[in-house]
C-alpha cells in the first residue's frame, strides 16, 4: 500500500469517527432534552406561564394607576423614575422565581452579584456619585421639566432627570448632558422655580436734569408694559452719583415665561418717558483739542 492509499484511509477513518462521535453526542442531548420533557415539567411549565401572567398585569396596573396620579400630587419626572423602578422590580421578581422554580439556589447568584457589585463599584466611583446624587436631585425637587436652569454657567431647558444625569436644551437648541454630582456639587440658579420673578434694569441721567421729574418719568415705564405684574408693584428708586451720571434703577415683577418680552419692552419704555419727558440718558463723549503750530 503506497503513501497515497495511507492518507486517503486515515481520512476515511478520521471522518467515520468524527461521524459517529457527532451522532452519538447528537444521541446524548436528545436524550437529554427528553429527560425533562415530562408530564411533570409540562404542568410545571404551564404554571410558571400562569404566574408569570398574572404578574404582568399586576405590573400593568400598577403603571396605569401611576399614570393616573394627578401632576399636583406626582411631578412628571418622579412619575418617570417610579415606572422605571417598577419595571425593573418586575423584572427581576420574574427572573428570579423562574430560576426558583427549577431549583436553581439563589443564595449563589447574591453572592457572586455581590461580589461583583463590590468590583464594578470600584471601577465605577463616579457613576456610583451620580447615581445616588441623582436620587437627591428627584426627591429635593428642586428642578423640574421644563424649568430654565444655570449649572456652571450653562442656561438651558431641562428636557428629562434621569439617575445618572440631567438632559437640558440650551437656548440654540444643542443638547446638553449635566451630570447629578455636578448639580449637587455647584451652585445651582432655576429661574422657573417660582411662577414670578422680577426684573432690574439700571439707567442713569445727566447732571443737568432735574431728579424729581426724573423719578416721575421713570415711574410710568412700567405701565407701558403688558407683561409687568402690579402685585407686587414695580419699585424706582436713585442708586447714586456716577462719573457720567445720576444712577436710577427700575424693578418689576413678571411671570417666569414673559422674561424676554418683559425686558425688551422696559427697554423701549424706558427710553420713552425719558424722551417725552426731556430727561438726557448720558454717555460717554471724549473731548479732542488739537493745538496749533502756533501755541
Amino acid at each position: 500500500m503506497n503513501e497515497s492509499e495511507n492518507l486517503t484511509t486515515s481520512v476515511a477513518e478520521a471522518a467515520s469517527n468524527a461521524g459517529a462521535s457527532f451522532v452519538e453526542k447528537t444521541s446524548s442531548f436528545i436524550a437529554w432534552l427528553k429527560s425533562f420533557v415530562t408530564w411533570e415539567n409540562i404542568f410545571k411549565l404551564i404554571g410558571i406561564i400562569l404566574i408569570v401572567f398574572v404578574f404582568w398585569i399586576i405590573y400593568r396596573l400598577i403603571l396605569r394607576a401611576i399614570k393616573k396620579v394627578p401632576a399636583k400630587k406626582l411631578s412628571a419626572q418622579k412619575s418617570d423614575i417610579i415606572r422605571r423602578f417598577v419595571k425593573y422590580a418586575f423584572y427581576v421578581l420574574v427572573v428570579m422565581f423562574i430560576l426558583s422554580c427549577f431549583g436553581i439556589k439563589l443564595s449563589a447568584i447574591w453572592g457572586a452579584a455581590g461580589i461583583a457589585g463590590v468590583a464594578i463599584g470600584f471601577a465605577a466611583q463616579t457613576s456610583v456619585s451620580n447615581l445616588i446624587s441623582g436620587l437627591f436631585v428627584i426627591t429635593e425637587g428642586s428642578i423640574k421639566i421644563g424649568d430654565m436652569i444655570i449649572v456652571n454657567g450653562i442656561t438651558g431647558v431641562v428636557d428629562s432627570i434621569n439617575l445618572i444625569s440631567v438632559h437640558v436644551h440650551t437656548l440654540d437648541n444643542e443638547m446638553v448632558r449635566i451630570p447629578n454630582s455636578t448639580i449637587i456639587n455647584t451652585d445651582l440658579i432655576n429661574r422657573s422655580y417660582h411662577s414670578k420673578r422680577r426684573l432690574t434694569l439700571k439707567t442713569s441721567i445727566s447732571y443737568k436734569n432735574d431728579m424729581t421729574k426724573a423719578l416721575e418719568a421713570l415711574k410710568k415705564a412700567p405701565d407701558l408694559c403688558p407683561t409687568v405684574l402690579k402685585d407686587p408693584a414695580p419699585a424706582v428708586w436713585f442708586d447714586g452719583f456716577g462719573a457720567s451720571g445720576i444712577d436710577m434703577t427700575v424693578a418689576a415683577w413678571f411671570k417666569s415665561e414673559d422674561f424676554l418680552q418683559t425686558k425688551n419692552d422696559l427697554y423701549i419704555a424706558i427710553k420713552k418717558v425719558f424722551d417725552e419727558a426731556g430727561i438726557e440718558i448720558p454717555y460717554n463723549q471724549l473731548d479732542v483739542k488739537i493745538k496749533g503750530e502756533n501755541e
